[in-house]
């Protein structure tokens, strides 16, 4: 059994009976759950499954029907659905906890890749793993077997928030290192241009990946709930200011609405799936919302 301080298990049975489809056609196998461009080939042999109605005739292995008057097709050990690709930001304002969070957006982010991994794999999807700041700091090739789970979720035990943001520059070097199409999720909290981050998911649609959007923020940062005067310091430049909350909230509110709303938009228009995370909401909840909403698009 895997294990990690990070794989939540209520998560996990929250989503159990759910899948997570790619909704462009992605270089997998026919056997998978997800549409494929290829007619259909593997490399290693690894067991028979009885026939069922939908399953491809020329997969039957007639021999076997000859011998049993049942029909069974071949499945191979790297039918992989597809390729999922999990880039986790690790910047130094995702380790920002806000007073009522139960956990700092790093950890809430982590919490959120670990049973992404897990539960891509049980799809029989291969799954890597990208950590990164201003630069990669972790990364991982897309592989589907349980000793390559145990190194994702090692990898995400050890995550701590790192220096300052730089979201679009390893998403492009990442997007030209791939070669196969496939699904790509980033779980950030998106503090960074947001135009420099569209350019850099749309480099992804542009090589064929679905991707989407997981944006990670603190309740505190979306509320601003704060009563009292509050010296708020940038966890990456070291910049502090000495605001009363009550006085700029209304402002601060409007500008988080435009931040939120230039990431929505432009998600849209890059054809990324987005979907904000408030770390203030049970991760078993809001990720088996999501997954529920986007099968219906499916």
């Amino acid at each position: 059994m895997a294990t990690s301080r990070y794989l939540d298990f209520d998560v996990l049975a929250s989503i159990s009976n759910m899948e997570l489809l790619a909704q462009t056609v992605v270089e997998g196998f026919l056997l998978g759950l997800h549409r494929s461009p290829f007619r259909g080939f593997s490399v290693e042999f690894a067991e028979y499954r009885q026939y069922t109605p939908g399953d491809e005739v020329r997969f039957v292995d007639w021999r076997v029907y000859a011998r049993s008057d049942r029909f069974y097709v071949k499945q191979y050990e790297e039918e992989t659905n597809v390729a999922c690709h999990l880039l986790l930001d690790a910047s130094a304002s995702m380790g920002f906890r806000g007073p009522d969070s139960p956990m700092s957006k790093i950890e809430y982010a982590s919490s959120l890749a670990a049973c992404l991994a897990y539960f891509m794999m049980q799809q029989r999807d291969s799954v890597s793993l990208t950590i990164f700041d201003s630069g990669i700091r972790t990364m991982l090739p897309a592989r589907q077997r349980h000793s390559h789970l145990q190194r994702i979720l090692a990898a995400l035990d050890n995550c701590q928030a790192g220096s300052t943001t730089n979201v679009a520059a390893p998403m492009h070097d990442l997007a030209e290192a791939l070669k196969r199409r496939g699904m790509v999720i980033l779980i950030s909290d998106l503090l960074d241009d947001p135009e420099a981050v569209l350019s850099a998911l749309q480099h992804f649609h542009f090589q064929g990946h679905d991707v989407l959007t997981l944006h990670v923020m603190d309740n505190a940062e979306l509320s601003l709930d704060y009563d009292r005067m509050t010296e708020f310091v940038d966890s990456e430049s070291g910049e502090k200011l000495l605001v009363s909350p009550a006085a700029i909230r209304s402002t601060y509110v409007g500008e988080l609405e435009r931040f939120l709303s230039a990431y929505e938009k432009g998600a849209a228009r890059v054809r990324a799936d987005y979907k904000l995370f408030d770390t203030k909401t049970p991760l078993e909840l809001a990720l088996s919302e999501y997954l529920h909403k986007r099968s219906k698009r499916a």
